[in-house]
């Protein structure tokens, strides 16, 4: 596995215009979903505080834990630093910490997967729940190595639901972002690209973002492992997939953005 990007190339691509814009989609679709985070304690682990600014209000306790071979910066700015530098998979909290967990750019460069998956499931709260954003296989942002998202392993939803199923959490609802080219000139056009975007060509989103929940009372199915292969060079697939992708809506309740996940027995992608 490649060393992850520092966080000299993180913080510099978040402050770039397309930055900006990618921040903006990305905290749009977790705002809509997470909506009340009072009293709650949040970890935003990888480099997810440029995400925080939407929906870190009114939560008792945020926290950001940054990978070691990433590198840390004092978050936030001008207050006392709430930011520390972890190894991965040994997350320095206590179980059940934390009812909240925001994971971006922390998947795609892992060292070990399922041992920061698994560790995720450790510190959550029983009721807790993890959003996890992560670079969709046939976007276009997969191929940009001057932003985060073209670097590491790349993701389908199927294959991301059946990572999170091996690490015994509950895969709840999905969505997708950056439908907009990462072209800079374009990032005045960022909204309309997501509206239209996620009608004409839902398959070639930057982003999928999946929410899961803690697996209090189920039993992990047996079964080989699920794998997710560094990638080695960009991966595209066929023009007519993307038509056979199913999004239903998500919650009984019908709010929020996101999707529903399949059941483990679904072959759908």
């Amino acid at each position: 596995m490649a060393m992850r990007q520092g966080i000299f190339d993180l913080r510099e691509f978040y402050a770039s215009p397309l930055g900006v814009v990618a921040r903006q989609m990305i905290s749009r679709k977790v705002s809509e979903v997470w909506t009340d985070l009072g009293g709650l304690d949040v970890l935003a682990l990888g480099y997810a505080t440029p995400f925080l600014d939407g929906i870190g209000g009114g939560a008792r306790r945020t926290l950001a834990a940054m990978p070691a071979a990433q590198g840390v910066e004092a978050w936030p700015r001008g207050a006392r630093n709430r930011a520390c530098l972890v190894h991965e998979a040994r997350l320095p909290f206590p179980n059940a910490f934390f009812d909240r967990v925001l994971a971006v750019h922390a998947l795609e460069e892992s060292d070990d997967l399922l041992g920061l998956l698994g560790d995720i499931n450790r510190v959550l709260s029983p009721s807790g729940r993890v959003i996890l954003a992560v670079t969709e296989r046939r976007g276009l942002w997969a191929d940009v190595e001057s932003s985060p998202f073209g670097h590491g392993r790349t993701f389908s939803r199927r294959q991301l639901e059946r990572m999170v199923r091996e690490a015994q959490l509950t895969p709840l609802g999905w969505t997708r972002a950056l439908y907009m080219p990462p072209v800079p000139w374009i990032s005045r056009w960022a909204d309309g690209f997501e509206q239209i975007g996620a009608r004409l060509w839902p398959g070639f989103a930057g982003v999928i973002l999946m929410e899961a929940a803690k697996q209090t009372f189920a039993l992990r199915p047996k079964g080989r492992t699920a794998r997710v292969p560094a990638r080695t060079r960009p991966v595209f697939a066929p023009a007519g997939a993307a038509a056979s992708m199913s999004e239903r809506p998500v919650a009984s309740t019908g709010k929020g953005p996101f999707q529903r996940a399949s059941s483990p027995t679904s072959g759908k992608v």
